[in-house]
């Protein structure tokens, strides 16, 4: 059965690290409420990189990993929802800035289960022949939508980027291959592998879903409808909103999110690993969205799941939405944490409500 493999990771971060001390003198807070709340310490913001500028040098990094050149790639997806302009398209923009001229290109805004959506798109391009390979990323520069005067929000998010590259491939089992790209501190892996027959890698799994009747729960405003045609007030999508201004910042109800996740993460990824046929002891690493770190305390806790499974980067990078995911695997992979033929969960959960799980074997 054909399905898509992983066979390159990059990331990229703004330079300038916000630490919780820093935001101590923005907003009344403290390092040790934050840290107890959240989990998190820092946070990297733009000084002017862009959605554009992150993806790009992830991508690149991913496409140096899998031993293609841009001009090789046949999709290019970008998960993002804090693009700096509507058109052109992110993933046009890329597709223009590292050259890759044969790729068909769009964006997908599922906020931060962005990229477990475009992921699976991939998929679904990749296994009807409609691609050959995928370069998928996940950027934001969440600071530009970021109330910094509002103490529940500003604590959370950061900007970065993330990219994998995916190809095509089948479930078999069969001796694993590694692209002679491969970096020299990661060559040492190869000899082992090799030695040994491991199930291929693929997804063999998923569960996604979304509830539009929860999406006042995380929103952010966009430009209101000014035309001469149109009056001000009947463009409000939600009478809820605020008419202050704040509306074009991220508003969330953190408590009804909190609700959310731990509800429904679980659920979602006992769904995908019953489309797999796997059960949560057959799992040795859960890579989920980075938002909370109580959040995902307690998703490792209703799966009765070893907390050591679920490994963590928001202490340093906070929440990145679609970006989340694909940082964290680039870390784990360029740290030779994760092995082929381990069996690895992907969850995340966001605005609209939306979420997604995702089974694959490494």
């Amino acid at each position: 059965m054909r399905t898509i493999r992983i066979t390159g990771t990059g990331s990229a971060l703004p330079g300038r690290i916000v630490t919780n001390k820093e935001l101590e003198q923005l907003v009344e807070t403290s390092d040790e409420w934050i840290r107890e709340r959240t989990g998190i310490a820092e946070r990297h913001v733009s000084v002017g990189e862009t959605v554009v500028t992150l993806a790009s040098e992830a991508a690149h990094k991913a496409l140096e990993q899998a031993g293609k050149t841009a001009e090789e790639i046949d999709l290019i997806l970008v998960a993002s929802c804090s693009p700096e302009q509507y058109l052109p398209c992110c993933a046009c923009q890329v597709q223009a800035a590292i050259g890759a001229v044969n790729a068909l290109a769009f964006d997908v805004n599922a906020a931060c289960s962005g990229f477990l959506f475009a992921l699976n798109t991939a998929d679904a391009y990749l296994r009807t022949g409609l691609a050959k390979n995928a370069l998928i990323i996940g950027s934001e520069v969440l600071s530009k939508l970021v109330d910094w005067t509002d103490r529940g929000s500003c604590i959370l998010f950061g900007d970065g980027a993330g990219a994998v590259v995916v190809e095509r491939c089948r479930t078999e089992s069969r001796a694993v291959e590694y692209s002679n790209a491969l970096p020299e501190t990661e060559k040492g892996m190869q000899e082992t592998a090799e030695e040994k027959r491991i199930p291929a890698a693929g997804i063999l799994g998923r569960a996604l879903h979304s509830d539009g009747t929860g999406g006042g729960v995380l929103q952010c405003g966009a430009r209101e409808l000014t035309t001469p045609y149109a009056r001000t007030s009947a463009a409000k999508t939600d009478q809820n909103q605020p008419t202050d201004g704040r509306e074009h910042y991220i508003q969330m109800d953190g408590q009804e999110v909190y609700r959310f996740a731990t509800r429904r993460v679980p659920q979602c990824i006992e769904e995908a690993l019953s489309d797999a046929g796997l059960a949560v002891p057959d799992i040795d690493m859960f890579v989920l969205h980075q938002a909370n770190a109580r959040i995902i305390d307690a998703v490792a806790k209703r799966l009765h799941a070893d907390r050591e499974k679920f490994p963590t980067n928001l202490e340093r990078v906070g929440n990145l939405s679609s970006a989340s995911i694909p940082v964290l695997l680039d870390e784990l992979n360029r740290q030779g944490k994760l092995h082929r033929g381990d069996r690895i969960v992907l969850a995340g959960f966001g605005a609209g409500l939306t979420i997604g799980a995702c089974v694959m074997t490494w």
